[in-house]
This record gives structure tokens, sequence and C-alpha cells, in this order.
């Protein structure tokens, strides 16, 4: 009888180990991605996952959080998407990979978080406190000539200028996304080329043409962008424009040089005008995170438990709320130039 109590105390004491490590794999913990204490993964793909980790370890702030987050959401929705059309063999020459690859690239770049030594976080309040400085200088000489005739012009009143340096900022934004996405193909051209074999040279050329005609799309995009600037330094802003957003009244511009009908500019014209309310709730939602941040800051020098939780709790609705509308007005750009682009638009979803 006592060798039966020994004999199953020895298969608990080794049931015991294999129960935790189970637990451990089977956990709710495990399975939602909380098990470090870290909270709920952001993610479905692991490197995107990293990069929005490696953000919060350099400490962005939270207005560029909440962009980084929204350039992930689109970018893993696009991943995502081509996964399902690789699974039914619509990727055979790999062009959407390719893309892909180059978009997150892009954004890897554009916060430089590439690897790079001089990788820095970008923080969105030192970028607004140097938009509001009278002596910042536009990185490109060419957009730097142009800022100076438009404030020695004396055309422009001061909302025009604040106006005006928007449109200006977001023309450089532009640039520096045309040089990140030349250099990016340029670094991997020889990557493409050494890994496809001789006997799919299409292949290989259809690659190569539809890098280089995107980024012939990005340079028009710029030059028309520029043209633009240039033509409203010369003549000022018009006063009966419906819209003051810059991507707004870029869009309206590419859709006035194309081929719309009246009716069809009529339509178009009213979704820009839902777009543009679109942007200005984004930029009151980012402005009020910004400011909720210096405040939560405040509170937690000074110690007050009960206003500190409040602050919190309201922190927490302002990021989620700039990251969902962040997302938001990125893709509709992003379906706006599409379909522009394309000289029509299917009207059933305006």
């Amino acid at each position: 009888m006592a060798a039966c109590w020994v004999r199953l105390a020895l298969v608990t004491v080794c049931l015991l180990p294999c129960r935790a490590q189970a637990a451990g794999k089977y956990s709710r913990e495990k399975n939602e991605g909380t098990a470090t204490g870290k909270g709920a993964i952001e993610f479905r793909i692991a490197k995107l996952n990293q990069v929005w980790e490696k953000a919060q370890r350099l400490q962005f702030s939270p207005v560029k959080l909440a962009e980084l987050h929204s350039d992930l959401k689109i970018q893993e929705k696009d991943e995502l998407n081509w996964k399902k059309l690789k699974a039914d063999g619509l990727d055979e020459d790999g062009e959407k990979e390719a893309k892909l690859r180059r978009n997150f690239n892009v954004i890897l770049t554009k916060y430089r978080l590439d690897g790079r030594k001089d990788a820095v976080p970008m923080d969105t309040n030192y970028l607004k406190d140097s938009m509001d400085s009278e002596n910042d200088v536009f990185e490109d000489p060419k957009l730097e000539k142009l800022w100076n005739k438009a404030t020695t012009s004396g055309k422009f009143n001061n909302d025009e200028v604040r106006k005006l340096r928007r449109e200006f900022q977001h023309h450089q934004d532009k640039i520096q996304e045309y040089h990140i996405l030349r250099e990016t193909v340029s670094r991997n051209e020889d990557i493409y080329q050494n890994a496809i074999s001789p006997s799919e040279a299409h292949v290989k050329e259809d690659l190569l043409h539809s890098k280089h005609a995107e980024l012939k799309d990005k340079h028009r995009n710029v030059q028309a962008s520029f043209e633009r600037l240039r033509k409203l330094i010369h003549q000022g802003y018009d006063e009966d424009s419906e819209f003051s957003e810059p991507r707004v009244l870029e869009l309206w511009d590419m859709a006035k040089r194309s081929n719309f009908t009246e009716d069809e500019l009529d339509s178009i014209k009213e979704e820009l005008k839902h777009f543009e309310t679109k942007i200005e709730k984004h930029q009151h939602y980012q402005e009020q995170l910004d400011l909720s941040h210096q405040k939560l800051k405040h509170v937690e020098t000074i110690g007050d438990k009960e206003h500190l939780s409040r602050n919190k709790e309201k922190y927490a609705m302002l990021t989620e709320k700039t990251k969902e509308l962040g997302y938001k007005v990125k893709k509709h750009m992003q379906d706006l130039l599409a379909r522009l682009s394309k000289g029509g638009l299917n009207h059933n979803e305006l």
C-alpha cells in the first residue's frame, strides 16, 4: 500500500511541470498577447509590432505615435490583402509584394526607424514649434526661395501666411517621400535583378518597369505641387475658393485638370467637403491630445491620484480617437488619389 502511495506521488510531481507548461501555452494571456503584461498585441504582423514597440521605446510624441499607427494600420491591411491574393495565385510576378516592401521601407525611413545610427525620435511638438518660427528654413532650396518671395510680397495676411505655410510643409513632405522612395528603389534594384533567374527575364523587366513608373508618378506629382505653389504666390489666394486644407486643394486641382463633366465635378466637390471636415476633426483631436499629454505630465508631478486617474482616462480616449481618425484620413486620401488618377469616380462610393 505504501508503495502505491509513493508511485502516485511521483506521478503527481511529474505531471505538475506539464500542467504548468500547458497553462503557459494555452492560457488566455498567451493567446491574447498579454502574458508579459504589456497589453494586447497591436498588429497581426510581427514586423509591424516590432516597429511599433521601437517607436514607443524611442518615446515618440503622442501625435507622432498616432501618425505612425495610422501608417502601420494601412500597411497591415495591404499586407493581409496581399496574402489572400498570393494564396489565390494572383501575384505571380511579385509586383504587389515588391511594392509592399517599398512602402514598408518608406515608413521606416520616414520615421527614422530603419536602424541607421542617426535615427532619432521625430517629435511632433518640436516640428510644430519649428513651423511657428519666423526663421525656420525649408530643406529644399527652391522651396525656401519661393517661401522668401511669398513672405516679402505683401500679398498675404497673417491667416493666409499660416495656411500657406501648411501648403509648403505638405509639399516638403512630398519631396521627402519621393527621395525616400527613390533611395529605396535604388537600394533594392540589385536585389530584384539577382534574385530572378535568367529564364524569368520578362518578369524582371516588368518589375523594374513598375518600380520606375511609380517613381515617375511621384516625380510628376511633386512637380505639379510645386507649380501650384508658384502660381499661388503669383496670383494669391482665391477668395471664392471653397477649400483651405492643402491636401483637399491638391485633390480639387487634380480633379479640375481631368476630363470630368460638370455633374461629376459637383459630386467630387461634395466628397471633398466631407473629406476636409474629416481632416479638420483629426487636427482638432491632435491638438487636444498634445494638450492632454502636457496636462498629464503636470498632474504626475503633483501626485494627485484622483486627478491622475481622470487625466489618464482622457488621454487614453484621445489617443485612440486620434489613431482612428488618422487612419480614416490617410485611407480616404489614398482612395481619392487612386480614383482621381484614373480620371473617373465610382459614384456608388460617394
